[in-house]
């Protein structure tokens, strides 16, 4: 399957730099700062705005992210002299804050943080790195030129800076500003030296490339595969690190190409599939082919963007469906991550009780180290329950239709599996999630084509189980004799039409089955009696 790109960024013509007046306030005052710090102690310094700013505002767009790389000076030193002047000028400053290192978190110097002008300053100064073979964290960091300091950056877009005395924009690498307005990814030094030095900047590779719609060099391609440096990624980097730098690309404009990139330059394993050995020696099965993430990621694509793919000329899918993930800020995200885990569908392993769980948690726990922000580690897990328990519903089962099709869908839609608010699942996410799994086999990735029976018959379906989803708690509760509505409600809660459901939720209440102690408990009597005591 080629590699897409399925979005890009629009370059400006006329690539400059335009300072808002909060930014060129703050240029004047650096400028007269270190002026004064050579009138006053001897002491010569300069500083550059460094990195993602310059990028973004060639780019023209916004950015706060203000990061001052110093010549010959520790940020902290600096920012104390910063503050002493700025009182002296009548400008208002926060408290200074000093970040000490942090190399898991690629924080190798210290850092000294100042709030002014509204803005949060980073100052650092420029560095030298050298590298172990087997770490990502430098044996050495030293003061250093501007030019040492844009070769130890990731890429060449990240690699640019503003200088504020001068007001230019200076690209030591010679190849900054081509690639951006080309829309090029490139490592500034040869990709194998940047990326065994530092792995992790192979995944940032790919989030800026997914990110701005940019194409990446043959050559880093090419490193990237290499055996030697997808190992480096495996045992240099700590799996946090993996698992933010994969968070956000899935958050990210445009996840599909992430994945895509990922499947493409054989990277799936060293990011997804870096688990304990007992757990891979006690797995169900392998895992499917790779492949499959990019399938259903393009189908989660064209499914949330109907009018701009094949799926426009199928019957629409019903915009309850559709819609859901509109409803959750996190859902978007935690669909793409469950997209990309798709070879873990169905698999499951041994835990130490022996007892079958699902690898796709452990997945994301111990590769990813995803933990429950964004419902990763709880709600993806879910998604593959539900796809699971929807898989190709027949709707002439006898299950189906007693004591009716509404109600035995409503009823099928309370599963935990596929709803469960606390744990980010909806049955209107879990249920588009399993229509993307579904339709997969009859995804043709090398025409972007969906079977249209297949396709048409599938949707249909699914159309149909949002019918199980209509009355009210209140409705239910009238009907059973409870006061209100309680947390039993949602075990029998059909939202089928009153007429249909009422004998049947009363013999089921007679029968013992459905227990509503005024409203206020599902558990059984004998055990609200224990736990009330």
């Amino acid at each position: 399957m080629a590699l897409l790109r399925t979005s890009r960024r629009q370059i400006p013509g006329d690539m400059k730099i335009e300072l808002t007046q909060t930014e060129n306030d703050l240029c004047v005052l650096l400028d007269e700062c270190c002026a004064d710090l050579k009138e006053s102690q001897g002491l010569t310094t300069s500083c550059r705005i460094a990195g993602g700013w310059v990028r973004d505002k060639l780019l023209g767009m916004q950015s706060n992210d203000i990061d001052i790389a110093l010549t010959d000076m520790m940020g902290e030193d600096f920012a104390r002299h910063l503050a002493a002047f700025a009182a002296r000028k009548n400008v208002k400053t926060g408290a200074l804050a000093i970040i000490n290192p942090n190399p898991e978190q690629s924080k190798h110097l210290q850092t000294a943080r100042i709030p002014i002008f509204g803005l949060e300053l980073d100052l650092v100064n420029l560095r030298s790195e050298e590298y172990a073979q087997d770490s990502r964290i430098p044996s050495a960091v030293t003061f250093g030129t501007p030019l040492q300091d844009a070769l130890r950056r990731d890429i060449t877009i990240n690699a640019l800076f503003y200088n504020i005395h001068t007001r230019a924009v200076e690209d030591c690498t010679e190849k900054g500003i081509d690639d951006l307005k080309s829309g090029t990814i490139r490592t500034p030094l040869p990709p194998r030296e940047t990326f065994i030095d530092d792995p992790l900047r192979i995944l940032r590779s790919l989030r800026f490339a997914s990110r701005f719609g940019f194409e990446i060099v043959p050559e880093l391609a090419e490193a990237v595969q290499d055996p030697a440096i997808q190992h480096a990624l495996v045992t240099k980097v700590k799996r946090e690190r993996v698992g933010e730098e994969l968070s956000k690309i899935m958050k990210g404009p445009d996840p599909l190409r992430g994945i895509q990139m990922i499947e493409h330059l054989s990277l799936y394993d060293a990011i997804f599939n870096v688990i304990p050995p007992e757990v891979t020696a006690s797995l169900s099965a392998p895992l499917a082919p790779r492949i499959s993430s990019v399938k259903t990621a393009c189908i989660l694509q064209r499914v949330l963007h109907p009018a701009d793919s094949s799926l426009a000329a199928l019957p629409p899918i019903h915009p309850t469906l559709v819609s859901a993930p509109n409803a959750d800020a996190g859902a978007p995200a935690r669909l793409y991550l469950a997209a990309a885990l798709t070879p873990h569908l169905g698999r499951t392993y041994l835990d130490r009780k022996k007892k079958p769980q699902p690898l796709v948690e452990c997945a994301i726990r111990e590769s990813l180290k995803l933990g429950a922000q964004n419902h990763y580690v709880d709600g993806v897990p879910l998604l593959f329950a539900a796809a699971q328990l929807l898989a190709n519903p027949d709707l002439n089962q006898v299950k189906f239709q007693t004591p009716s099709e509404r109600v035995a869908l409503g009823l099928l839609l309370r599963e935990k599996a596929l709803h469960h608010p606390s744990s980010g699942a909806r049955w209107q996410l879990s249920a588009l999630f399993s229509l993307v799994q579904e339709l997969g086999p009859h995804y043709d990735p090398a025409t972007d084509k969906l079977d249209a029976t297949e396709a048409t018959r599938l949707i249909e379906l699914y159309n149909t189980l949002r019918t199980g989803w209509r009355s009210s708690g209140n409705t239910i509760g009238q009907i059973l004799g409870a006061a209100k509505p309680g947390a039993w409600t949602g075990h029998v809660l059909a939202r089928g039409a009153v007429d249909e459901c009422t004998a049947w939720l009363k013999g089921e209440q007679g029968a013992g089955r459905i227990s509503i102690d005024g409203g206020g408990s599902s558990e059984p009597a004998s055990k609200r009696a224990r736990t009330k005591r």
